[in-house]
């Protein structure tokens, strides 16, 4: 992966028109190396080579315009006004699509700057009429294009549609230059990944089959995004065991891609089902696989569907030689199984011996920033509970984490207790009652937005109603996933909502998108809170909670109290209720998984991971 932002790997299809509008030549590539260049006059071009055709174009970068609407979907165009060419760019890693966007903006930019002539002769006399890569851009040059991205007024963030064309004059050279800056810097995913997470990327983009873990908020769900963004949308699929967990990471569950149903039949009932055209043709195009919360998945599922991979692929190669980056915490919550009531885990199964040869454990903890509650937490994961630890969590009832109104979410251990509870608080409030329906674009599709987003169709609010956020906002405003608040006010029917810190926030509408495993997109728009008095354990994986409470008595399956522990930001905004040393247990088999699993990782051995690694990685292989 090219990280400098300097070339790119995707489809490419060129367009040259003439003045009339009318397409003169066409060229289509599968799949085409884009590349930054400079000529012996220091100006700037991109080179496109065909991967299986002798031949490379060059187009140069002055007075274009670049469309980047969908860029997180791996799509965009160049548009070359005086050579009445563009660049339709498709199925790109969508991270790098925007690192190459975004350098060509940096470069742009920078090249307005005046230029020293002396400098410009003396680079033209070196090269000879050759050409060379454009350098990484400089720190400087990246403050320098960031700060002229941030000062773009939102009537320039994107090009004209075409619809608009013909209405109004194309932009400036200058301003087609940074039409769409903003967007490549609000779009782009925050956070740089720890070493121990490149190791990991490394071995993805090597293309081995790996599985890796860590506990409660080691950031397994950030790499696994950042690990989707560096490839190619159009032969990956994104998927989870759970709807809220596919949403949290762009993709589907696991059962709709699979196509199988339950997965309850016969094997010979799930290969027909599977070669149904519009799931076989799925399977088919299908390179890289991501199954996030692995944990829940029922080890019979796993072994059925890696047998309907080779089948449908017409392969006998492991899982059809289809990828598969595996990721998940397997001392949190277990599988629930469709045919018997004791389930088998994943790594249990006949499949996982035979595809997961590459492992990896996330070391540092993101969540919490205190080292003893780390201790604690990482202690009550493998199930081992210390009188001093009862004592910690058994002071923390004394707690008083209310604050400016907000009240301690109740985590409870089952779905409709907590339904119950918020359903009650709503009703014991006497002010007027607001409903807000959520729009969606395809009402066919309701009930699957309904299982797969965190967000209601149908939100009942009050005056008085403690929500939930359910969307990242603006981080550095604490308007994040799991922030608490109160609602004070409805303003032009817009929720008003207070949070622990005091701060207002207007809630209004916001959009989720998920895709269906067909590819086609959906979306909802919804204003984006939940009532939040009380908050099943299930439901509440994945979020990091900044107030919250607990009674652990009714927890009936391993991990759960832990999950439930977890969700705590701190110490500090916990209180945990009647609380006692039998509810805090491990599953004993999953206990010694980890035992073997931790041995192999000490007996690792230093292997390079192929030539799209620079650094060779401690990795274990089975």
């Amino acid at each position: 992966m090219d990280l400098n932002g300097c070339s790119l790997t995707c489809t490419v299809t060129m367009e040259w028109l003439n003045p009339q509008g009318s397409i003169l030549r066409k060229a289509t590539h599968r799949t085409a190396l884009l590349r930054l260049i400079r000529n012996n006059q220091r100006e700037m071009l991109i080179e496109i080579q065909a991967e299986k055709a002798n031949i490379s174009t060059k187009l140069p970068l002055k007075n274009i315009s670049v469309f980047n609407k969908f860029m997180t979907e791996g799509k965009a165009s160049i548009k070359f006004k005086e050579q009445n060419c563009t660049l339709f760019l498709s199925n790109a890693p969508s991270s790098q699509l925007i690192n190459f966007l975004k350098t060509i903006f940096i470069k742009m930019t920078n090249q307005e700057e005046k230029a020293d002539p002396l400098k410009e002769k003396l680079f033209a006399n070196v090269q000879h009429g050759g050409v060379e890569d454009v350098s990484p851009s400089t720190s400087t040059e990246i403050n320098r294009a960031k700060e002229k991205a941030m000062t773009i007024s939102r009537a320039t963030i994107t090009t004209p549609s075409p619809s608009t064309v013909k209405k109004r004059k194309y932009l400036s050279d200058d301003t087609s230059k940074i039409s769409s800056a903003r967007k490549l810097y609000d779009n782009f995913t925050t956070g740089e990944l720890t070493e121990e997470q490149i190791k990991i990327l490394n071995a993805v983009l090597d293309g081995k089959n790996i599985f890796f873990t860590g506990s409660a908020g080691t950031g397994k769900s950030f790499l696994l995004k950042k690990i989707i963004s560096t490839l190619p949308p159009d032969v990956t699929m994104a998927t989870a065991s759970t709807g809220v967990a596919a949403c949290h990471i762009g993709g589907i569950t696991l059962h709709q891609f699979a196509g199988i149903g339950l997965g309850t039949g016969t094997k010979e009932r799930c290969f027909q089902l599977a070669s149904r055209p519009s799931v076989i043709s799925i399977w088919r195009k299908t390179k890289h696989l991501v199954i996030d919360e692995i944990s829940m998945v029922d080890g019979e599922f796993f072994d059925k569907i890696e047998a309907v991979a080779r089948h449908v692929r017409r392969t006998e190669r492991p899982f059809g030689g289809i990828q598969l980056i595996l990721c998940g915490d397997f001392f949190q919550l277990p599988p629930v199984s469709k045919i018997n009531d004791r389930a088998k885990f994943c790594f249990q199964s006949e499949a996982w011996q035979r595809c997961i040869h590459f492992n990896f454990e996330l070391q540092i903890v993101h969540r919490q920033k205190d080292e003893a509650f780390v201790k604690v937490l990482n202690s009550i994961r493998i199930g081992r509970v210390t009188d001093d630890i009862v004592n910690t969590l058994k002071e923390t009832a004394k707690q008083h984490i209310e604050s400016n109104g907000v009240l301690a979410t109740r985590l409870c251990s089952h779905v409709k207790e907590a339904d119950e509870i918020n359903e009650f608080q709503l009703n014991e409030l006497k002010s007027e009652t607001k409903l807000y329906t959520a729009l969606d674009s395809d009402s066919s599709m309701t009930y699957m937005l309904d299982q797969q987003l965190p967000v209601p169709g149908k939100l009942i609010l009050k005056i008085g109603a403690q929500v939930m956020l359910l969307k990242n906002i603006n981080i550095n405003s604490g308007l994040v996933n799991g922030a608490r608040g109160v609602v004070i006010d409805f303003k032009n029917d817009i929720p008003i909502i207070q949070l622990c810190s005091g701060a207002h926030y207007e809630a209004k509408m916001e959009k989720w998108t998920i895709k269906t495993s067909s590819g086609v997109l959906v979306h909802r728009k919804q204003i984006p809170l939940k009532l939040a008095w009380a908050f099943s354990i299930h439901k509440s994986q994945g979020l990091t909670l900044d107030c919250v409470e607990m009674c652990l008595s009714r927890v009936f399956d391993a991990g759960q109290s832990y999950v439930a522990l977890s969700r705590a930001q701190s110490l500090q905004s916990l209180r945990v209720l009647d609380f006692n040393s039998q509810q805090v247990w491990a599953n004993t088999t999953v206990l010694e998984f980890y035992k073997k699993f931790r041995r192999n990782l000490q007996e690792t051995e230093t292997i390079p991971l192929g030539k799209k690694s620079k650094i060779k990685l401690e990795i274990n292989k089975k």
